[in-house]
């Protein structure tokens, strides 16, 4: 399984644009709605936001384009890696986990986005 910290999500945007031109990301964050209220990330150009809470995701991935990169999002990063894991397992092969979650995005990434 590929992981990569928060720091890293730009290196990591602009390697997919260069080997794949017109393909936009996605992050899937797996959290649960309450959470993803209290604090979430803020897509932008280079990538969409998916909210799919991680005990739904054996009955709705299918909802998602294998073709497509995802990054894997929780609050720290493990529910995050067994969704990474079930959806390799599945046929999915552009997906990694964003470790540390949306904790150390807020730390590394967009001070914005509320710790809890």
């Amino acid at each position: 399984m590929i992981s990569i910290r928060p720091a890293q999500f730009p290196q990591w945007l602009q390697a997919l644009a260069d080997e794949q031109s017109g393909v936009k990301p996605m992050v899937l964050d797996v959290r649960e709605p309450w959470e993803f209220q209290m604090a979430s990330v803020k897509p932008d150009d280079g990538f969409d936001l998916v909210q799919m809470p991680m005990r739904s995701i054996p009955a709705r991935y299918l909802e998602l384009d294998r073709n497509r990169p995802i990054a894997c999002l929780c609050h720290h990063g493990a529910r995050s890696a067994q969704v990474v894991h079930f959806l390799m397992q599945q046929g999915f092969e552009q997906v990694v986990n964003v470790h540390g979650g949306i904790h150390a995005w807020s730390q590394e990434r967009d001070p914005s986005v509320p710790v809890y």
